[in-house]
């Protein structure tokens, strides 16, 4: 009988192991490192890495040692992007991949070697000490001799142990190396004939002859690592690795053989490693067998579950006889890089080229190409249908022993830039600079670019250019023609008739699946009437579904995972073309065959489907002419409870199973036709429970998931479908019920089925903006990807049928998700059949209070008192405020509400207990920016906080001057979000602390946007920005795309105010402790954890309930890591999220946090009634709106904030008494002063398990480890700007002209940025003249070059930099020029990195040659010249100048609302594609004032950089005006013609007639 989920319930944990795992020796991945078990909240699968990475090849064709020599100084260069944990000896990891070193093998080894190619080499990891290390050699050969192979004998490896930290000592490897050739004919008769399933094959050519013991060999490694534990770093007869836990400048002197002169090789990849824990593993330290990987694959879950389930359908030579004792391909336990070298590596084995296997793993993004070629089309397409994107921000370095190159994911989030030298060396690396070659040699200077790749091939010695090796692997097969054959698009289906529902079932149908009347007003219409997902405010605080005492639907129990630090968000919107819903849905082929793998794909364009399409896919046919696709129905007896569910489960298991081996291969899950006696399976649990049970029996790529559900009506709906397994999702209710709404006039202006047509574009938009807060780009790879968390549901449950899914606190089973189930149909088919007459849907209230709705902890009785009490300064009435809000805390509305206290502790005296006002220093307000609130709710914040010692936050609007220089007025606290708006060296050298916004509770993952009518003249001058028009932040820091890029802004944020503290702002989630422990290590001062309610951001709907966590469970994770790791005493830890008692403050301080943040409750102190409008100008109490005549009624006073935490603090000391402690430091990080063993009397939160959030860490841990105690060590001394402040001595005293020389080298970063500091804080707003101090640097800068340079210094390099010049740029002049001896031209000269201007607000640049992507990303102000420019250049910009003299990358001025962009030989096409359409952008000739600019620019271009492309330009002038498009955003222009035009007539352009007018113009989309 086969096995079902019925029948073994009672071994549940069967569900969660690999069954071929089954008997395999301890992993590898465990023995050699030193992890921390899963303990607490702690999981260590959470553990993430990023890097720096290089590579040296040769083109002279032979092999050589100074390759090695160089790739070893690269990598001691590339040390700022690896890391070092608290064990200050122990690197986060450091490796190099070479050519087998032939020549030096035969002098070392005392036995006789073949020809090389005829043997393999690796180097096997045995147990740490040698323990056993025969026995192991013993069958090690005993596994090789089965394959047909002999061992030709062993080699120990020297390596030098005394300089490793004591932390990698301890699990370091005993390091042998095996050689091994193919086994004699004489021999063969031991083995009685190899296991290859070939005799052994003798008339091979040399290359197959090689890849046979190449696949032997890999076969030999699986095999060893599964049955002994036996780990190899590589195992080949072309490649080795030599890798451990190092630091980068350990790596050489561990193993002597690498210093070695006989030690020879064409090429070599290295690679530094930044990990987020401080555990070291040998095994995971790179370069892999194959690659070496700078990122993050976001969706890794999804393929490895798909890999695992491909495995059933791998046919090929490379797997031999026995493939199931290689399997699982992907080792459990080991990195995303290192399961994407697996795969990699088996591909590559198997026959296909290494730029073939990457352009299948790695695809560029061609799904919306307007420009590519067909055939390159066609492979890409062609392969979609066989496996799906390895998707995440990645550069690659790869190599099959000949060839070596990298590529950069479809976004090109990673830096990669390159060197060819006369004598034919090649450099590549993450930055520029890491080799020292003279100038005079480099005849080459380049860059890797987005979806690109660059492939040097060593054999033929030369660099072949991408275009020429992707147009190579799409000529070799007929792509197209396979294609075509394999897929058919949707579309080109035959028609069906369209079937409408009848209107009396509709209403019986959204009774079954608890549709409420605030769901249709509030979500399915405005998706209807506008095609977008509806947006609004004042985040969330109502219960969570585990908490809430009403049933809710099982999609409310799982909240999305978003992108903070180890990876950034996409941007869906601005770079879509990087995006692609499209999706290829079907049974799969063999992965490993050669010629055509045939199947029968259907191609559907967007992943929400209607009913005719639905319709069609039922009919498709297989080519016998039965049909291919079936409906299963997923309803259950509704009166059988808990067992009824669970059996009918198993039933349908069974007949999916039945039906993929009758060979369906399009399966329609659908809970239609529900009745009295059958309920609905809620959707997400019967696709997920057949996806995983399709996965366990290896059969799930043999079918496509289809669903057709009456529960979806929201995006999160769709997005955890698709996430779960789903193909294709089919809201027919959701639909029904537009059409609906549109017939009732409820909905007016669109037709029913342009309701219809607006509800799924708003749908599958909404997926793609979910899609892209995880970074990730395509529908094919987010399905099955699992990118979410449970919160609340029991592990045992996930574990079945949520496989690989995180439930931090357990929860809930099955028997209460089938009470809910009953409780909806009950409401449809009541027991005695009697309908309620007088209301058909509930009414809601999630969103808004309502009296009858779920309760929210700000209700007019809170918001009462509150208020009164601050007003009237009652602490009485102030504690009758905190008794409601902690009742209803207690109530089920709170995760801390079901803490108590622990009675059994010993109070003290309340006047032993530390004073008010040394408690309110420790608060802080939270982010809330000028221009979301008005200046009067902003400024009268600043002004209490700064009354009592405490902080207030900008926000991320900037600062107007004469707040930002009033010590009563200003804010202490400056953010640094992602829109960088009046980002200065001002406003940075007036911070107290300076925030890094990595994300924001109301919508972690995502970007903000200032409507166009809320920026008002005042905001658009503190934001250099134009008034009227749309401000909008982007979802990434486009200078954040991994850890290491963040540790760079907190070292440049540290040098542009040095006595400021540098906070991260974090979202909770499963997995913050982990980052929290990666951006500690990155050196920030202080991480603040933020919960998931949100504050008055204006967000989607969905992310306002669906993403994020509780505090609680982040701030708790944080610090139990930050333990685990030895770091928590660095760093001041910070937490807030709907603070809104004494009670909350103590039970954040005893659970780690030292620093306290309020938001919501202080504007409710100012007067706010939580209206929820913030986002749309019209707050009816002046709180959140610029309108003047609104902002007339605030009647907020600093006093009665002032009050509030002054209240707060004396609560808290309460409560310190009773608990017995004198101090806030004495208290925190104690959580057994808290108890959550009363058990909780409520039908859900039963199961909830708290205990991992209070795994006592006082206890534990010393009381000087559970605190911040120390400061980081952020080496302000070693900064080479240290030597100009001194030289620039007289400048600083009556400012006197200097000129400084000096050389750079790539790891002088942020050079300028704390001698502009230094000149900030001495002259304030009293600019120096331009080109007081001078920089004349020569060299090679490290990143960020210039940032947040103010007037008054211009620096000027020859030579070249990294990523980041003139970050934040305010007055300075940056002149970037080649060096007088390169014989380079210099528009073919990469002469900086990418992200160059970041936030510029006023100053210069000139880079004399070509920059990478996203050049003047947010410029508001400054000007700049560059000689050629990546993809989405001026994104984002809202002022200033750009002049392009050179070509452009795609999708140029997405997102720009304001400056002027000259470029030359403009091909619109490269143009954002929504900006090009909609005519946002105009693209006009130059008139007279622009010819003289240009000519200006060009001129003092000429210059400052010598250029010879300037100098070209200038010889035929009227020539060059006419090549030369200016690029203008309509909005903008018509703005500044409004103001002009008022300006001429004697009006102020602040008033309010100007502004309605800019309104008429702008507000028109």
């Amino acid at each position: 009988m086969r096995r079902t989920p019925a029948n073994d319930l009672a071994a549940a944990e069967d569900y969660t192991v690999d069954p071929h795992t089954k008997n395999h020796a301890p992993s590898p991945f465990t023995t050699f490192a030193n992890l921390p078990e899963a303990q607490g909240l702690y999981q260590p699968d959470a553990e993430k890495d990023a890097c720096g990475l290089a590579m040296v090849a040769t083109l002279r064709g032979e092999p050589d040692h100074v390759i090695v020599d160089h790739a070893l100084t690269a990598l001691r260069r590339l040390e700022h992007r690896g890391a070092v944990g608290a064990d200050e000896g122990t690197g986060d990891g450091a490796g190099i991949l070479l050519q087998i070193p032939d020549a030096f093998l035969r002098e070392v080894v005392d036995f006789d070697l073949p020809p090389l190619g005829k043997y393999a080499v690796g180097t096997a990891y045995l147990p740490t000490g040698g323990v056993d290390a025969e026995d192991k050699q013993k069958a090690l050969a005993g596994i090789a001799q089965s394959e047909g192979l002999r061992v030709l004998g062993w080699r120990h490896v020297p390596v030098n142990p005394d300089i490793v930290g004591k932390s990698a000592r301890e699990v370091m490897p005993h390091f042998v190396q095996m050689f091994i050739a193919e086994a004699s004919g004489d021999s063969n008769e031991s083995v009685n004939a190899p296991f290859t399933g070939h005799i052994p094959v003798i008339d091979l050519d040399s290359q197959a002859e090689r890849r046979q013991l190449d696949q032997k060999a890999f076969r030999v490694r699986k095999r060893a690592q599964h049955k002994l534990g036996v780990y190899f770093p590589s195992f080949s007869s072309r490649t080795i690795v030599y890798k451990g836990m190092l630091t980068t400048a350990q790596l050489e002197p561990f193993y002597p053989d690498l210093s070695d002169p006989r030690f020879a090789t064409k090429l070599a990849i290295v690679h530094s490693r930044f990990s987020t824990n401080t555990f070291p593993s040998w095994p995971l330290a790179q370069p892999f067998r194959t690659i070496a990987h700078n990122g993050e694959i976001n969706t890794v879950k999804g393929n490895r579950n798909w890999m695992r389930a491909r495995q059933s359908q791998l046919k090929s030579p490379v797997l031999g006889r026995n493939p199931e004792e290689l399997f699982p391909i992907c080792s459990v336990g080991a990195s995303d890089s290192q399961s994407f070298d697996e795969v990699a590596e088996l591909l590559m084995l198997s026959g296909r080229s290494a730029a073939q296997v990457l352009m299948m793993m790695v695809p560029e993004a061609w799904e919306n190409h307007e420009t590519m070629d067909a055939d390159r089309r066609a492979f890409y397409r062609y392969h979609s249908s066989l496996m799906e994107p390895w998707d995440g921000p990645a550069a690659i370095a790869f190599t099959d022993g000949d060839a070596v190159g990298s590529v950069l994911d479809r976004n090109g989030l990673r830096p990669g830039r390159y060197w060819v030298t006369d004598d034919g060396l090649v450099v590549l690396a993450s930055e520029v600079g890491v080799v020292d070659i003279p100038e005079s040699k480099i005849i080459e200077k380049g860059r890797v670019s987005p979806g690109k790749m660059f492939y040097v091939d060593t054999e033929a010695g030369r660099l072949v250019p991408d275009e020429e090796v992707k147009a190579a692997v799409a000529a070799e097969q007929p792509w197209a023609t396979w294609a075509e054959e394999n897929i058919v698009n949707l579309a080109d289906l035959p028609d069906r008739e369209h079937v409408r529902a009848a209107r009396k079932s509709i209403l019986k149908r959204q009774q079954t699946f608890g549709y409420t009347e605030e769901e249709l007003r509030k979500i399915l219409a405005p998706m209807a009437a506008t095609g977008a997902e509806p947006i609004y405010a004042m985040g969330t605080d109502t219960p969570i579904a585990v908490l809430s005492k009403r049933h809710r639907l099982l999609f409310d129990y799982f909240v999305q995972s978003f992108a903070q630090v180890t990876n950034p968000p996409l941007d869906s919107i601005r770079e879509e073309l990087v995006t692609s819903l499209k999706t290829s849905i079907g049974a799969d082929g063999n992965l490993l065959r050669h010629g055509r793998v045939r199947v029968n794909h259907v191609e559907l364009d967007f992943p929400v489907i209607n009913n005719d399409e639905l319709d069609k896919i039922l009919h498709i046919d297989d080519e016998d002419g039965a049909p291919a696709a079936i409906k299963v129905s997923g309803l259950y007896p509704s009166h059988g409870g808990e067992a009824a569910l669970r059996e009918r489960l198993a039933e349908i298991c069974e007949q999916v199973s039945a039906a993929v081996e009758r060979g369906v291969q399009f399966l329609i899950l659908s809970d239609r036709n529900s009745n009295g006696a059958w309920a609905p399976i809620p959707s997400l649990l019967l696709t997920s429970a057949v996806h995983h049970h399709l996965l366990r029996s290896a059969t799930r790529t043999k079918v496509a998931l289809i669903v057709e559900a009456g529960d979806v009506r929201e995006v999160h709906h769709i997005a955890t479908l698709i996430g779960y397994g789903a193909s294709a999702v089919n809201p027919y209710l959701a639909m029904e019920s537009v059409e609906e709404l549109v017939a009732q006039g409820e909905i007016t202006g669109v037709t029913e089925a342009e309701a219809v047509y607006n509800l799924i574009k708003a749908l599958g938009k909404g997926l793609q903006k979910i899609m892209s807060k995880m970074g990730i780009s395509t529908v094919s790879s987010y399905c099955g990807a699992q990118t979410f968390e449970a919160l609340g549901l029991s592990q045992s449950l996930v574990d079945q049928f949520f496989t690989g899914t995180h439930s931090q606190m357990d929860g809930v089973g099955l028997g209460v998700i089938e009470a809910e189930i009953r409780k909806r149909h009950h409401a449809a088919y009541p027991d005695d059949g009697v309908a309620v007459p007088y209301r058909a849907l509930g009414t809601g209230g999630e969103y808004d209070w309502r009296r009858e709705g779920p309760p929210h902890l700000f209700n007019p009785q809170t918001i009462f008192r509150l208020q009164h009490s601050t007003k009237t300064r009652r602490y009485d009435i102030f504690k009758s405020y905190t008794k409601l809000v902690d009742d209803q805390a207690r109530d089920l509305m709170t995760l801390r509400g079901l803490f108590s206290f622990n009675a059994n502790r010993t109070p003290v005296p309340l006047e032993e207990v530390e004073p008010v006002s040394s408690i309110v220093r420790r608060f802080s307000t939270g982010a809330m920016s000028y221009g979301s609130i008005s200046q009067e709710a902003h400024e009268t914040l600043a002004i209490a906080m700064n009354q009592l010692g405490a902080k207030s936050n900008t926000g991320e609007g900037g600062e107007d001057v004469d707040r930002l220089l009033d010590p009563a007025r200003r804010s202490a606290i400056k953010q640094v979000a992602s829109g960088r708006f009046g980002v200065t060296s001002l406003y940075l050298t007036n911070a107290e602390d300076i925030q890094i916004k990595m994300a924001q509770g109301a919508k972690p993952g995502e970007g903000g946007q200032l409507m166009a009518a809320k920026v008002y003249p005042w905001v658009a001058a503190t934001r250099h920005s134009t008034p009227g028009v749309t401000l909008i932040s982007p979802p990434p820091h486009h200078d954040i795309y991994s850890i290491e890029d963040l540790a760079q802004l907190i070292y440049d944020c540290k040098r542009a105010n040095p006595s400021a503290r540098v906070h991260v702002k974090l979202v909770s989630e499963v997995g913050v402790g982990t980052v929290a422990a990666g951006v500690t290590k990155a050196k920030a001062d202080v991480v603040l954890i933020s919960g998931h309610d949100g504050g008055t951001g204006a967000a989607p709907l969905n992310s306002l309930k669906h993403a994020g966590a509780p505090w609680e469970l982040g701030l708790a994770e944080a610090q139990q890591t930050l333990l685990l790791n030895g770091l928590r005493n660095r760093v001041v830890v910070q937490a807030d999220g709907q603070l809104k008692t004494g009670r909350d403050v103590i039970i954040a301080a005893l659970l780690g946090a030292e620093e306290f943040g309020f938001a919501t409750a202080p504007l409710i102190v100012e007067g706010c009634i939580m209206m929820r409008k913030c986002h749309l100008d019209t707050c009816p109490v002046g709180v959140a709106t610029q309108n003047p005549d609104l902002r007339a009624r605030f009647t907020g006073q600093a006093q009665h904030v002032v009050n509030f935490f002054e209240f707060i603090a004396e609560e808290v000391r309460e409560y310190l008494a009773e608990l017995g402690f004198r101090t806030l430091d004495e208290a925190i990080g104690h959580a057994e002063a808290l108890d959550v063993s009363q058990a909780v009397q409520h039908w859900k939160a039963e199961g909830l398990d708290l205990s991992k959030i209070l795994v006592s860490t006082a206890s534990k841990y010393g009381a000087d480890e559970i605190r911040n105690t120390s400061t980081q060590d952020h080496e302000l001394d070693a900064h080479i700007d240290n030597r100009f402040i001194q030289e620039a001595a007289e400048t600083f005293t009556n400012c006197q002209h200097v000129s400084i020389e000096a050389q750079v080298v790539n790891t002088d970063r942020s050079v300028g940025t704390m001698l502009g500091h230094q000149v900030t804080k001495t002259f304030g707003i009293d600019l120096l003249e331009p080109g007081t101090i001078e920089l004349n640097l020569t060299g090679h800068a490290g990143q960020s070059l210039g940032a947040f340079l103010p007037a008054g210094i211009s620096i000027t390099l020859t030579g070249d930099s990294n990523d980041y010049v003139g970050k934040g740029l305010s007055g300075g002049s940056i002149t970037v020029r080649p060096d007088a001896a390169a014989p380079l031209s210099s528009a073919q000269n990469v002469i900086a990195g990418n992200v160059c201007g970041y936030g510029a607000t006023s100053g210069e640049m000139f880079l004399g040659g070509a920059v990478g992507e996203r050049f003047m990303v947010r410029n508001s102000g400054a000007t700049a010249v560059a000689e050629g420019i990546g993809d989405h250049g001026c994104e984002y910009m809202t002022g200033g100048l750009a002049l392009i003299i050179g070509s452009t990358g795609r999708n140029f001025g997405a997102g720009m609302s304001g400056g002027i962009a000259y470029v030359l030989d403009l091909e619109e096409k490269k143009v954002n594609k929504q900006a090009r359409e909609t005519g946002e952008l105009t693209f006009l000739p130059l008139d007279e004032t622009d010819r003289l600019e240009v000519q200006n620019l060009l001129e003092r271009h000429r210059d400052c950089t010598g250029s010879a492309r300037a100098a070209e330009l200038l010889t035929d002038l009227d020539t060059t005006f006419d090549r030369i498009t200016k690029v203008l955003p309509r909005d903008f222009a018509a703005v500044q013609l409004i103001r002009a035009e008022a300006e001429a007539a004697g009006e102020d352009t602040a008033s309010m007639q100007v502004w309605n007018k800019i309104l008429e113009v702008t507000a028109r989309g």
